[in-house]
């Protein structure tokens, strides 16, 4: 198989609590399509059925319940074949491993290198003035810190040009990223 190279399908990524989250769901309201982050949902479902998986149980297992998240969701991109915003992306798994010091499996890096998005991923830097803790994020700011710096890498080892995403209001940042997205669409 190929690797897929899709123009349409664009990340956002980076450390939790630096927004965004707020800020791809304030894309979708303009009316992009949104592939929501693979974390939270499993943490919820594995939580609730009483599941192995989770940053704090199983990792790998959750990692690998995350790829398959994340290629379930990219399929379903590609086949829409309209815009897409992802809420992390596969690349986002690399970041992860190395973050809680297992080996990368080498099928994660092929998934990596055959799923591709567009070359532009937006990033958002960590922002401690809205850090928050919750039910699922459960890191402190040093480790949504080192979380960032794990998936920058990640993503720049992948050879995705890194868009940094200013701390600003929503709203600011939402404009920021749409013409962004439709500068590099048409290119």
């Amino acid at each position: 198989m190929l690797p897929c190279h899709t123009h349409n399908l664009f990340v956002v990524t980076g450390g939790p609590g630096g927004g965004k989250t707020t800020l791809v769901e304030a894309l979708q309201a303009t009316g992009l399509a949104v592939a929501p982050e693979a974390g939270r949902a499993i943490i919820r479902a594995q939580r609730a059925i009483g599941g192995p998986a989770g940053h704090d149980r199983d990792q790998a297992l959750y990692g690998e319940l995350m790829l398959s998240w994340e290629l379930r969701s990219y399929e379903a991109a590609r086949a829409a074949g309209s815009v897409h915003l992802f809420d992390r992306g596969i690349p986002d798994l690399i970041g992860y491993f190395r973050l809680i010091g297992l080996p990368v499996p080498p099928h994660m890096r092929k998934a990596a290198e055959m799923f591709r998005y567009n070359k532009t991923v937006f990033i958002l830097p960590p922002w401690p003035e809205i850090y928050v803790q919750d039910e699922e994020r459960q890191q402190t700011i040093e480790e949504a810190e080192r979380t960032y710096e794990s998936i920058r890498a990640a993503y720049e080892e992948a050879g995705y040009t890194l868009v940094h995403v200013p701390p600003a209001p929503v709203a600011e940042r939402r404009d920021f990223v749409f013409t962004a997205i439709e500068a590099a669409y048409r290119r």
